[in-house]
Order: C-alpha cells, then structure tokens, then sequence
C-alpha cells in the first residue's frame, strides 16, 4: 500500500515537471512559432502514414492503385486534416473571438495577436512547408508550377504574421479558403474510386461551387473592403507586412477566379453528362 502510494507521488511529481517544462519552453512566446512549425510537421507525417496504414487494411482498391496514385492518396489526407483544422480557427478568430474586434480598444486591429493564434498559424507553416516539400518531390504529379507559388506565396505570408504579429486577421481571413480543400479533396477520391457517374460525385461538385463562391470570391473581396476602412491602420504596418497583406491576397484571388472558371467549366460538363 505504501509501496502504490510513493509510485502515484512519484508519477505526479514526473507529471508535473513535465508541464513546468513545457509551460516554460514549449509554450513560452518565444518558444510556440518553431514548436508550433515543428507541430505542424510531425502532425503531417503521422496522418500521412496512418493513412496508408487504415487505407491498405479497409479500402481494398487501395493496393491496385499505381504508387503515384498512393501518394497523392496520403497526401491529400494530410490537406484534409490542414483544412479541417485551419478553417475552424481562422472561423473562430475572425468571426467569433473579440481577438480582432474594432469594439475592442487594445490597439490597431493590424498588430494584435495572441498565444493561441500565433500556435495556429505556426502548425499551418508546418503543413505548408511539407506539403511544398511533397509537391516538389514528387513534381508534377502532385501539382505544378501554380501549386509552388501558391505554397511559396502562403509560407511566407503566414511565417510573417506569426514571427511579427502583423496583419494575422487578414492571414486568417485568406486561410479560411482552405474550407474548400476537402470537397476538393472528396472529388479526387470519388473519381479514383470510379464513381465520377455517381450522385455523390454531383452533389459534391454543387458543394464546391458555392463553397469557393463563398470563401474563395466573396470572403476575399470582404478582405479587400475591410483593408480599405482599416487603411489608416494598415499602413502602420513595416513596409515587407504591408506588401504581403495587399499583394499576396490580390494574387491569390486573381488564382482563385482562374480555378474558379475551371470549377465552372467542370460542373458545367458533369451536368450535361446526367442530361
């Protein structure tokens, strides 16, 4: 009895050393950008061969897909968890927390930022440095020359305002446009699996034409209106945070309509097929 009791003491010492220990270094403010980046890494490299694993056991055209079709399998499971993850708390900043509301007097709304918003944005630099680093790996099957400027363009944005906390609302209000990554996703994997004559596969594309619509067309050009009544602040920001917030949003958006069109033209084709 007295032999358990010292083990439970001993254990609850051990435990919580432990979360000294990551309290003061892990979690510190200087410590979360690279834990949160290497966070990020370790997180894509478990789903990714967790994946593969629960992919081999339960679906059994897995095995008779080529090794470039597993690969890109695996790796869009690793944008999925990203998307997933990355949408809910930019929802969570930009639309729910007082983070970066204008009724909250805690300085320009451009230069706020907080422990857990920094943490999320470092995860997201994680994911985005592996899944450049896949993308070039395996280049082209996984993307071409628009996926790597589209990966440069977001690392440099996101790393900016999570080493600065400059602009993160607007780094936020760009990254909730990975809401349209799993439909995006599900269509690769209905059109592998031969169910592209599906219902599923149909009503899958509705869903990705409104939900780029929204996120992708509509969010953005809210993002360029609240710049604009915000501009007296923005400008405030160093000369490298204000070119990142205005140009590499007007990029993307410009990358968007031309995937847009091409989401279009798809659905388009797809309906015609079903007449």
């Amino acid at each position: 009895m007295l032999a358990s009791k010292t083990a439970a003491m001993e254990i609850k010492s051990y435990q919580n050393q432990a979360g000294a220990l990551l309290k003061e270094y892990v979690l510190a403010d200087s410590f979360i950008p690279y834990a949160s980046i290497i966070g990020g890494l370790v997180a894509c490299k478990m789903v990714y061969h967790l994946t593969q694993l629960i992919s081999a056991v339960h679906f059994k055209s897995f095995s008779s897909l080529s090794k470039v079709q597993r690969n890109e399998w695996n790796n869009r499971s690793i944008s999925t968890f990203h998307a997933i993850f990355i949408t809910v708390m930019s929802l969570y900043f930009v639309f729910w927390s007082d983070l970066y509301s204008d009724e909250l007097l805690a300085g320009f709304v451009t230069f706020r930022s907080s422990s857990l918003s920094t943490f999320s944005l470092g995860v997201s630099v994680g994911y985005f440095l592996a899944d450049l680093g896949m993308i070039c790996w395996f280049y082209p099957s996984l993307g071409g020359m628009e996926y790597v400027v589209h990966h440069l363009l977001s690392i440099a944005a996101v790393a900016y305002a999570m080493l600065t906390g400059e602009g993160q609302l607007y780094t936020y209000m760009v990254l909730i446009s990975e809401t349209t990554t799993p439909g995006i996703n599900l269509r690769w994997y209905l059109d592998v699996a031969g169910m592209k004559r599906s219902g599923a596969y149909v009503m899958n594309g509705v869903v990705i034409f409104f939900a780029w619509l929204v996120a992708r067309i509509l969010l953005f050009i809210y993002l360029f209106y609240h710049i604009y009544l915000h501009y007296d602040q923005v400008k405030q920001m160093h000369n490298i945070g204000l070119f990142l917030v205005v140009v590499v949003p007007s990029v993307l958006a410009v990358m968007n309509l031309m995937w847009f069109a091409k989401i279009i033209k798809g659905l388009k084709k797809t309906l015609t097929k079903r007449q």
